[in-house]
């Protein structure tokens, strides 16, 4: 099998190079040896002679070295684990330091990002018992680069400043250069794209005069790739030049195959950007992958092995040469599968669905994205913290594992003559994008909520009589709405771009929320032509009067209350709701008669922001609906909402504020009176209704506002149902004048006591009375009211 493989890889290099520069090949095929495929490629440990004779420390970190340097980070954290507690035993405080922020090291290579940063939080403690300026400095420089792989780079960029100040007065001109690395990092994340390459330059200039060449290399890189993204080729052919050159005298390791896969890539990517220069720059980049996969072949490292086999497939794959790219992927495949490495094996599974939907082969294809998706699950939050890897791509490239499996199997279902059969692609397609949804809200939230809740709910599959869930997914070419009806799930394609798409729900949302123009009004209705007229035929035969969308993407930033079919708005022919996920949204409906309501606000102006005169009003006409307690002003502080909540179990929270959601979870808070209640200390409060028999029926956060254009903070709106372990909320889009929203708040209570009333109808009678107002008529007042998850 090994000597069939190098014959694949040997002719199909030398086809490659007959479109391009044989001479180039010549040169390039003296030091790229082929990949061999053996079956003892994992090289045993040679630590032990059967003697039981328990390891020292010493020995333990310097096997843990040579584990790391082939990839073995698992053998590499044990055991740096180990030789920590034997330090911890001998009361050497110093190098039990050292020997934690490896184990961390380790553990952030196996994606385990959240024990890293134990472990260096627990190092940076023992080494400030030392003393040791130099080793605090390192620690603080590797939190803050942890942070960054933790989705913090605030948090981030803290310790690494304070790094930096020691640094610079101890004159430490490795430890300086690592942090300028870093900061770069950290820049990328922030989006500030000059200072991030300001950084890294200065990170490779300094590395180099203070001999350190492994980071030379990783800066000269990251200098490349920022070039890359800022549209400089020629600076960054220059940076990519240099690298490749330093690499050749490195000896063979982990690191080494690594940075010759970075530097790969970004000569595959340069290709792009220098038609001219395409043959010579495709020979270098999959030379560089070559003998990528000889160092991690001669280390052992079976792990990084697949990684450049896998980018190898994915070089052929680009050129249209699928024969080779399925053989290199499957190659790939397996090495991921003999190093147990799923955060690469999915990778390939992917790309192998890909190949074979290439080539036509659509059930094979959909099978191997299946296989991804399967590998992909428990692994997933390992994989969304490779951020500080992924971080110059600035995309979700997760997200299109999901939406392209969704894409193959609506192909799929378009192929399919049984009625039956081709619903039952519909709903897988739909399920992978629900599956995608529910990873999307545990990133943001980062947190067990979105599991939590899906161990206490039941899929939704039966729908009342009278309601249709609406389900659009955005691809980039087109608009796609699955509809779920009484009879089953039917599908329409809407041939509109994303782009489009996204253009006009911007200009919408914008025009919607000026209280004196009906510039709204043509947008409104292309969303309508778009989302609704398509299915107003079923909708009518059905006898549809409750609408809930699933929406995706820039379509969670509007109101759907306000399209408009050229008569009449939405809201004035069905009842709406929102839920960020069919799978998240509990069908249970309210029980009224048990329902006791806490309700807490501010009237008065605090804190820099505007006073809510009509709060008052609005919790004192909810009280007269329900039994139940109030906080307001000076008594609505976090300390009292926390006892007050531990005592009472109450069914509904009612928190009249001003509120904002941020696409940073960190950045959303709830304003009290003398502070500002966070999302996530909002979870800490009410977090025990998630785990009662009894869980809160209802939040309502009446004065709250989401970011315009911002589709991550209107997720995380969507999902604060599913963060508090409510069944429902009740929440604005936007600020909205207190006055109309006591209006339609009182109003959607007092419907909600009607035990013939669903909540979305409590709303939508809410909404229409306020419509019928002529102070109120515009959407403006009433359109941001949005009732998340359960409508029943």
């Amino acid at each position: 099998m090994g000597e069939k493989f190098r014959t694949l890889q040997s002719s199909a290099f030398r086809r490659l190079a007959c479109r391009a520069c044989r001479a180039f090949l010549a040169c390039l095929a003296r030091h790229a040896l082929l990949v061999i495929l053996t079956t003892g490629l994992v090289l045993a440990e040679t630590a032990g002679t059967g003697a039981a004779v328990e390891p020292t420390p010493d020995s333990l970190m310097q096997q843990g070295l040579q584990a790391y340097q082939r990839g073995s980070f698992d053998q590499a954290l044990a055991a740096w684990k180990q030789a920590a507690e034997l330090y911890e035993r001998a009361g050497r405080i110093g190098e039990q330091s050292q020997a934690l922020a490896q184990a961390a090291r380790a553990s952030e290579s196996l994606g385990q990002v959240s024990q890293a940063l134990q472990q260096f939080e627990l190092a940076l403690t023992l080494a400030q018992q030392t003393g040791n300026r130099a080793q605090i400095a390192t620690m603080m420089e590797s939190l803050g680069r942890t942070y960054l792989a933790a989705r913090k780079p605030d948090a981030s960029v803290q310790y690494l400043i304070q790094a930096l100040a020691m640094a610079q007065a101890d004159g430490d001109r490795r430890l300086i250069s690592a942090i300028h690395n870093d900061l770069g990092i950290a820049h990328v994340a922030q989006q500030h794209d000059a200072e991030a390459l300001n950084a890294f330059v200065t990170s490779a200039q300094a590395a180099q005069g203070a001999g350190d060449r492994p980071l030379t290399v990783r800066a000269r890189i990251n200098a490349a790739r920022m070039a890359l993204k800022m549209n400089q080729p020629d600076n960054a052919r220059n940076w990519l030049d240099l690298a490749f050159d330093a690499l050749q005298g490195f000896e063979s390791s982990h690191d080494k195959a690594m940075n010759l896969i970075q530097v790969g890539l970004a000569y595959q990517q340069l290709r792009a950007l220098m038609p001219a220069m395409d043959a010579p720059l495709l020979l270098r980049a999959a030379g560089l992958l070559l003998e990528a996969a000889t160092v991690a072949n001669q280390v052992g490292d079976t792990r990084t092995r697949s990684y450049a086999e896998g980018y190898l497939g994915h070089l052929y794959e680009t050129d249209h040469r699928y024969e080779e790219s399925l053989q290199l992927t499957r190659q790939a495949v397996f090495s991921a599968q003999l190093a147990n490495a799923p955060e690469s094996l999915f990778r390939w599974q992917w790309q192998l669905g890909r190949v074979l939907a290439a080539t036509g082969k659509l059930d094979e294809a959909i099978a191997s994205y299946s296989l991804a998706t399967t590998t992909l699950r428990p692994i997933r939050r390992e994989v969304a913290s490779s951020w500080v890897n992924d971080s110059f791509a600035g995309e979700d490239s997760v997200r299109l594992l999901f939406f392209e499996l969704a894409d193959l199997l609506l192909h799929r279902a378009s192929l399919t003559d049984d009625s039956q059969g081709a619903e039952l692609y519909l709903r897988r397609a739909r399920d992978a994008i629900e599956t995608y949804k529910a990873t999307e809200l545990r990133d943001y939230f980062q947190d067990d909520c979105v599991d939590t809740l899906q161990t206490r709910i039941t899929k939704l599959d039966q729908l009342a009589a009278g309601t249709a869930v609406v389900y659009p997914i955005v691809f980039a070419d087109r608009l796609e709405l699955l509809i779920s009806l009484p009879n089953g799930l039917k599908r329409q394609s809407i041939p509109v771009s994303a782009a489009t798409l996204t253009q006009e729900v911007r200009v919408f949302r914008k025009t919607v929320e000026k209280r004196t123009t009906r510039e709204y009004l043509p947008h409104a209705q292309q969303l309508y032509a778009w989302l609704i007229r398509p299915l107003e035929p079923d909708l009518a035969s059905f006898r549809i009067d409750t609408l809930v969308f699933v929406p995706d993407g820039p379509l969670r930033t509007v109101p759907m209350a306000a399209l408009h079919d050229g008569r009449q708005f939405l809201i004035e022919k069905f009842a709406l709701a929102t839920t960020p996920g069919l799978n998240l949204t509990d069908p249970r409906p309210i029980d009224r008669e048990k329902v006791r309501l806490l309700s807490g606000g501010l009237t008065k102006a605090v804190q820099g922001f505007p006073s809510l005169p009509f709060v008052e009003e609005e919790i004192n006409a909810i009280r007269t609906l329900y039994q139940g307690d109030q906080l307001l002003n000076a008594e609505f502080s976090t300390p009292r909402l926390e006892q007050t909540l531990q005592h009472q179990p109450y069914g509904i929270l009612h928190i009249a504020t001003h509120g904002w959601f941020a696409s940073d979870t960190t950045q959303s808070y709830l304003l009290t009176y003398n502070g500002k209640l966070t999302i996530d200390e909002l979870d800490r409060l009410i977090g025990l209704f998630r785990y009662r028999k009894d869980p809160l029926e209802l939040l309502t956060l009446s004065a709250c506002q989401t970011g315009t254009g911002d589709d991550r903070s209107a997720l995380g709106l969507a999902g604060v149902a599913i963060k508090a372990g409510a069944r429902s909320a009740l929440a604005t889009l936007w600020f909205i004048n207190d006055e109309a929203s006591a209006a339609l708040v009182s109003e959607f209570y007092r419907e909600l006591r009607n035990p013939t009333v669903s909540k979305a109808q409590a709303l939508q009678h809410a909404q229409q009375k306020l419509l019928a107002d002529r102070v109120y008529e515009h959407p403006a007042y009433w359109s941001p009211f949005l009732l998340l998850n359960n409508w029943l």
